[in-house]
């Protein structure tokens, strides 16, 4: 096995001191003014030696570890999956590398993760809540890691977070339905505790309520596919079937597809349906998902932005940043003639 190459071997190889090396190699050159021609006679030194810096030494010496950790529900959720990757390539713009956790929807597996990787002396922590308990996440807060909250959050609680207006987009939604004549509309919820599925739960009440549709029903109980799946089976077999349905998420649509396909119930012909989240496999779905699309890509630059100013600048501001969800028309919901 090669040995590695240290800063000892560079300087006997090229010729210069070892503190000239090591100003070099860590970036002080210029303001040691160094010239040009010895930092690049050191570099390609370094480069002909295969040198790697040891980042455990110069963590010891920043007091950084340069690197963040995220913990999100599920990684097979397409919606996570995309999140953790656009947060990994922020992250990477800071010269940070990323750990990434899945909490399985388990707040006992949350806890544990968050143990394990603040054990490694991670900088900062971005996270997807997955239960009602917070105590824990104040905590490390108050321990001084860097926290922000992303997607799911606590509306009262000093931690920073980043998420759509939940309330807003799923109001638009059913505000859509209502208008295309759907009055009786079925909604499949996710975690009924955090906050989204309650905001988005709310949007949908209060649009039911203020066009007087009466006729509608809240059932589920996660962000899943099983459980989209479960619940439409169950819808199909009421006397009075709904003409649309709603699903709180892109897993909970799926299981809805899965069940209709199964009972052989056309969309949107005899039934429609309409999805919060929006990922580009729905386009090629047949027909083309009707949804709710969040910008996941500005939620995750926000977050990181935010956790990066009270990493390198110490800003301990609480922010509560909402953003706006857009409502894509495709082709699963039916126009219902209204009867006069």
């Amino acid at each position: 096995m090669q040995q590695k190459s240290n800063i000892v071997d560079i300087a006997e190889k090229s010729g210069f001191s070892i503190t000239t090396v090591s100003r070099v190699l860590n970036g002080k050159a210029d303001k040691y003014r160094i010239s040009k021609a010895t930092q690049q006679k050191i570099k390609s030194t370094a480069e002909e030696l295969n040198y790697v810096p040891n980042e455990f030494a110069r963590n010891l010496r920043t007091g950084r570890s340069k690197t963040i950790a995220l913990i999100v529900p599920s990684l097979k959720n397409p919606f996570f999956a995309e999140m953790a990757s656009f947060i990994n390539l922020e992250a990477r713009k800071y010269d940070y590398i990323t750990l990434i956790g899945d909490s399985d929807d388990d707040i006992n597996i949350e806890k544990e993760e968050i143990i394990q990787l603040s054990s490694r002396n991670i900088d900062g922590m971005i996270i997807v809540p997955c239960g009602e308990e917070w105590d824990h996440l104040l905590k490390k807060q108050e321990e001084g890691l860097p926290l922000v909250c992303v997607d799911r959050y606590f509306e009262d609680l000093d931690l920073s977070f980043v998420s759509s207006n939940n309330y807003d987009g799923a109001y638009s939604a059913s505000k859509y339905l209502i208008e295309q004549g759907h009055k009786t509309v079925a909604c499949i919820q996710g975690v009924k505790y955090s906050t989204p599925n309650r905001q988005r739960v709310k949007g949908f009440e209060d649009a039911m309520a203020d066009f007087g549709i009466t006729s509608y029903t809240v059932s589920g109980d996660a962000f899943s596919e099983q459980n989209g799946y479960l619940e439409t089976k169950l819808l199909l077999q009421q006397k009075i079937r709904p003409t649309a349905i709603f699903a709180f998420s892109n897993t909970i649509a799926m299981g809805c597809l899965k069940a209709l396909k199964e009972e052989k119930v056309k969309i949107p012909g005899d039934i429609s349906l309409i999805t919060f989240d929006d990922n580009p496999y729905l386009n090629y779905i047949e027909p083309p998902l009707t949804r709710i699309s969040q910008p996941v890509e500005d939620i995750c630059k926000i977050a990181v932005k935010i956790l990066f100013s009270r990493i390198v600048e110490n800003d301990k501001t609480v922010k509560r940043v909402l953003l706006k969800t857009k409502l894509k028309v495709k082709e699963s919901v039916k126009s219902i003639p209204v009867l006069s």
